[in-house]
This record gives C-alpha cells, sequence and structure tokens, in this order.
C-alpha cells in the first residue's frame, strides 16, 4: 500500500475522534500527519500537472488542519513549508509571469498571491525550526551566525525550505525594504545547509544557490565563476537528469550577459531530458520544462540583438 493510501484510511478514524474528543485523538493526528507528511512521492512522480494544481490545496489544507491540532509535528511543518513554496511557485509565480505580457493587473495580482504563499511557507519552516530549538526565529533576527551554529544535519530540510521560501518571497518584495533587509538572514541559513550537506537531495541545494547567488549583499569578485560552480555541481549530483539547474543558469547568467546562443542552448537542453527516466522527479521536470519553452518564445524580449536565427524549442 502508497503512502498516499495510507493517510486516506486514517480520515474516517480522525474524524470520529475530532468529533467525539476520545483520547487517542492526539494519536490519530500524529499517526495521520506521518503518513500525510511522507506522502509527496505520489504527487512528485504525476505526469499531470494540471491534475496535481487541483489536488494540492486540499492537502495543503489538510496539513493546516492537522498542524492546528498537532502544532509541533516536524513532518507537517516540513511538509507545509515545502507545499507552499512549490505551489507558489509552479502555479502561482508560472501563471504570474507568463501573463505578463498580457495583463499587467492580474500579473501583480497573481504575483501579490504568490508572495503571501511564500511568507506562509517561510513562517511553517521556521516554526519547524523553533519547535526543534526553542526561539529559534528570535535568535535568528538577533544574531543569525550565532544561532545557526546551533542546527546540524537533520535539520538541512527544513534550514533548505525555509531558505527557499523566504528567498522567493524577497524577490517578489522589492517594493518592501524590510524585507529585503533579511537577504542577510537568509544567506547565513544557506551557508549553513551548504556547510552541513552540500549534497543535499541530488543538487537541489546547488540549484537554488545558482538564483540565490546574484541576490548575495556578503560576495564580491566574479558573479559569473560562483554561479557557473553551483550550476556544475548541480548537474553532476543529479548527473544531468534536473531541468532544474539549466533553466536557472539561462535565466541568471545567459539572460544577464546577452549570450543568445547559451540561453537557448541551455533551455533545449533542458527540453530534451526525458521527464521518465526519474520519475521521483517527473513532475519538477515537467514544470520546468514548461518554463522552458515559455522563456525561448520571449528570446526577442530578453535579448536585445539576437545574431542567432530563431530556434523552435527541440522537444522529442
Amino acid at each position: 500500500m502508497n503512502l498516499n493510501c495510507k493517510w486516506i484510511l486514517w480520515l474516517p478514524i480522525l474524524a470520529l475522534c475530532l468529533g467525539s474528543g476520545c483520547s487517542v485523538r492526539k494519536f490519530a493526528v500524529n499517526k495521520l500527519g506521518d503518513a500525510l507528511a511522507q506522502s509527496g512521492t505520489s504527487f512528485a512522480s504525476d505526469d499531470d500537472p494540471e491534475l496535481v494544481r487541483q489536488a494540492v490545496p486540499f492537502s495543503l489544507k489538510l496539513v493546516e488542519s492537522l498542524l492546528a491540532e498537532s502544532p509541533k509535528h516536524q513532518g507537517l511543518l516540513l511538509a507545509a513549508c515545502q507545499g507552499f513554496t512549490q505551489y507558489g511557485y509552479a502555479f502561482v509565480q508560472e501563471d504570474a509571469d507568463e501573463l505578463e505580457t498580457r495583463d499587467l493587473a492580474g500579473t501583480s495580482a497573481l504575483r501579490e498571491r504568490a508572495r503571501k504563499l511564500y511568507a506562509r511557507a517561510t513562517r511553517y519552516g521556521l516554526r519547524g525550526l523553533d519547535a526543534r530549538y526553542p526561539n529559534f526565529e528570535k535568535a535568528l533576527r538577533a544574531d543569525a551566525k550565532t544561532a545557526v551554529a546551533r542546527l546540524n544535519r537533520r535539520d538541512v530540510p527544513l534550514i533548505y525550505w525555509t531558505s527557499v521560501s523566504w528567498a522567493a518571497g524577497i524577490a517578489l518584495s522589492k517594493d518592501r525594504p524590510e524585507t529585503i533587509a533579511d537577504v542577510p538572514i537568509v544567506q547565513t541559513l544557506a551557508d549553513r545547509a551548504e556547510t552541513l550537506d552540500a549534497d543535499y537531495d541530488h543538487g537541489s541545494l546547488e540549484s537554488f544557490l545558482i538564483s540565490f547567488e546574484s541576490a548575495r549583499t556578503d560576495r564580491t569578485g566574479n558573479l559569473d565563476a560562483r554561479i557557473k560552480h553551483h550550476f556544475d555541481r548541480a548537474m553532476a549530483l543529479s548527473h544531468n537528469a534536473l531541468v532544474g539547474p539549466l533553466v536557472s543558469y539561462a535565466e541568471a547568467v545567459s539572460v544577464k550577459n546577452q549570450n543568445v546562443k547559451e540561453f537557448q542552448s541551455l533551455l533545449n537542453q533542458a527540453l530534451q531530458i526525458n521527464p521518465d527516466t526519474k520519475p521521483e522527479w517527473r513532475l519538477m521536470n515537467l514544470i520546468m520544462q514548461r518554463r522552458a519553452r515559455w522563456l525561448l518564445t520571449r528570446t526577442d524580449d530578453l535579448f536585445l540583438i539576437s545574431d542567432v536565427p530563431k530556434e523552435k524549442p527541440e522537444v522529442k
């Protein structure tokens, strides 16, 4: 029986316990929470992003309902942080980006919604760290370097998703100085994750750092070289099977350097990756391939001078 089925079987028991206030209420909530927190693989391997778009909100609200009963459940707090971050990016911010040339008001509304989803995710991530280390967020804001020194390798998933959601929210808050001021905290969290487990999740951390490197305020020297280092490691750790690093590098470096040939080459390489090769990454790769296709249609907008013929996406 897969994990998704397991948590569904707990729903009738949970309903009885919540309705009657029986003594096993906490037990039922925690057992369902354990199963639900581990059931993300059923979404990750799905080949229908639109089906997942419709299903995820129910799952996230269920997670929140369980957290109301068990507010320090580690698995649920991580699932909420990860889930709201992924939903915000894949199904809200991506829609906003694609809508921008047709409807500025609609784009603004979607980006504001995405920003709120990222803020929600960040709060859950910080709650997860607070549950392990009491008053962690307060200590983090007071002295980030001292606070993160307490974190260890088991904390890396929470550190990673908290950093990603926080950075994503900052990127959509350029008119909010109080939010931009949090960049050094995110830097410190990301650095701690890299120190503890630089290879985390087959290069996911390195892939995040491709995009985040240009936002850092504490580095000097060759920015492109630092991003290329993260890119090379992300591709190596994923055995060239993840689309995300290719898309991130094309946006972070190729556009900045106005290198249209590199831009098109990277995105076409991304479209050549077979999502079925790694079922556990299928949904993520399909979503990032959608972005790659959209970016290719925007070549003329992103590059001032193009000295190469227009190319169509090379899709198998």
